[in-house]
């Protein structure tokens, strides 16, 4: 029997949330990684990372060191500006890069994918050496509107977004849990929101990213163009994106126009055959999906579905998903799974 062919991988971002994560669910996969090189900004030289066992020193990002390391696919999980400075020269490099910023998402010869709903778009990688992973709402987001658009055909789509601290990496993450902290000692008050535009304990913020003319946000908009892009549509798409105070995983809720009358029932058969998608859904038992037992997972949950009151053509339902695996690293993960594939 043929051995499987390994890959000497790089993790740019080695010590970020995502980075982390990338990491494990390389490991959970059993991703045939022949060797692994973590990479990270200059001030996170020689930190320790943990993979399959083995601890590794974190080594400095430099123009120079995939081709030195012979990296074959390298991870950018380090912001948008990291990506830019660094991804074309591990393209160059002969490395395929899997992106998890913002950067590359909307360029032209640059496949973004979503292994679930569009993996024959990987096969563009070879125009940059470059393949991005979307926004994380909108990967949760298309894993239920792509079965649900094949079978019926959707007409437009609005959204809102439940957004958790996480999503603004590991200082979001840290600010919430001092905010609480401040809250039980009786001094919220004193505390001033540096990673959000307003305190996030106790509060919802409307706002997430920078707005932009049309006075939706820069995050609503990435859900909106990268719906197009990765599915090949062009149905209406409205988005409100919302930042709640909890740690970990992101919640949408979605309302769906068909092109036909669709009935409840119909639309369960359709996402409970979806590829990574969980229907969990009787209200009546008290059962639909949560952040509390949906984080650490790698699947997309949905429930609450139902149908309009006034519009047979129309479904409202409620999905989560852990934004850190589902929307970042697992994506990635599952990219590099379907490259891999393609080449053998």
């Amino acid at each position: 029997m043929k051995k499987a062919r390994e890959y000497v991988v790089a993790v740019v971002g080695a010590s970020g949330a995502v980075g982390e994560e990338i990491f494990r669910v390389l490991e959970e996969c059993k991703f045939p990684v022949k060797k692994i090189v973590p990479l990270a900004s200059e001030r996170s030289v020689g930190k320790e990372i943990e993979f399959a066992r083995k601890k590794y020193n974190i080594l400095e990002t430099t123009h120079e060191i995939f081709a030195k390391e012979g990296v074959e696919i390298a991870f950018f999980s380090a912001g948008g500006a990291v990506s830019a400075a660094y991804a074309e020269s591990a393209a160059k490099a002969g490395a395929v890069v899997i992106d998890n910023t913002s950067h590359f998402r909307m360029e032209k010869d640059i496949p973004l994918v979503v292994p679930e709903v569009n993996p024959q778009d990987i096969a563009q990688w070879r125009k940059k050496g470059i393949i991005s992973n979307p926004n994380c709402s909108t990967i949760q987001m298309v894993h239920i509107l792509a079965p649900l658009h094949k079978a019926f055909g959707i007409k437009r789509v609005d959204v809102s977004t439940y957004q958790a601290a996480s999503g603004a990496g590991k200082r979001g993450m840290e600010e919430l849990v001092m905010q609480m902290q401040a809250f039980f000692a009786f001094k919220l008050d004193e505390v001033e929101a540096q990673v959000f535009p307003h305190r996030l304990a106790l509060n919802v913020i409307p706002h997430i990213d920078v707005f932009m003319p049309n006075d939706y946000t820069k995050e609503e908009m990435k859900m909106i163009n990268e719906t197009h892009k990765i599915m090949h549509t062009n149905f209406a798409v409205s988005a409100t994106c919302v930042r709640v105070p909890i740690l970990r995983s992101h919640s949408e809720s979605i309302s769906i126009q068909f092109e036909q009358e669709v009935s409840v029932e119909r639309a369960r058969a359709v996402l409970a055959d979806a590829p990574s998608v969980v229907l969990y859904d009787d209200p009546a038992r008290h059962r639909y999906p949560m952040p509390s037992f949906v984080s650490e997972t790698d699947q997309t949950y949905v429930g609450r579905i139902r149908a309009d009151n006034f519009d047979k053509h129309i479904l409202h339902l409620w999905c989560v998903a852990d934004q850190i695996r589902v929307g970042a690293a697992t994506n990635a993960v599952r990219i590099a799974i379907k490259w891999a594939q393609m080449q053998d």
